[in-house]
């Protein structure tokens, strides 16, 4: 699976969606500009030791990236869309695209798109969930339909005091 973050804007949630990647094998594509450098102190806290273990990559544009990746399928994440995000169908390799925090993805690009426009349910006078929420969301979904493969599916205790 990759999930991608157009332009994200707090450090934060995207230090969250690093340890949501790492610990789920998902790859992360941060399309630029960025709202904060890679070495903030609040990236770096929210993503705590996990940023070693994820597939974290930069690049410049989304088209950038689109063009790389044309033959994949492409999912975007947004209000406007008119499917149920667990309703889809999701390849192993594909696409799940964020906006950033403030804006979502732009317009122009969900009208490109807007076949494989999804959304989360929500109330209808609410705005929107958080981003890192969000990826978590659907990333999950995502992974259930292929069965958690590669995922621990159970845990164990392990003998520790309280």
């Amino acid at each position: 699976m990759n999930i991608v973050l157009i332009e994200p804007e707090i450090p934060q949630n995207t230090g969250n969606i690093v340890r949501t990647c790492s610990i789920t094998g998902a790859n992360l594509f941060l399309v630029r500009p960025l709202g904060f450098e890679l070495d903030d102190k609040h990236y770096r806290r929210a993503g705590l030791d996990y940023h070693d273990f994820a597939s974290v990559t930069v690049v410049d544009s989304f088209d950038e990236l689109y063009e790389k990746n044309k033959d994949k399928v492409f999912y975007f994440a947004t209000t406007k869309g008119q499917k149920n995000y667990a309703e889809v169908s999701y390849p192993e390799d594909c696409f799940i695209v964020f906006g950033k925090e403030s804006f979502g993805i732009r317009e122009s690009l969900l009208k490109q798109h807007y076949d494989h426009c999804i959304r989360i349910p929500m109330k209808h006078d609410r705005r929107s969930l958080n981003l890192s929420n969000s990826v978590a969301i659907i990333l999950y979904e995502a992974l259930r339909q292929h069965g958690f493969a590669g995922l621990e599916e159970k845990g164990h205790l392990t003998g520790r005091k309280d």
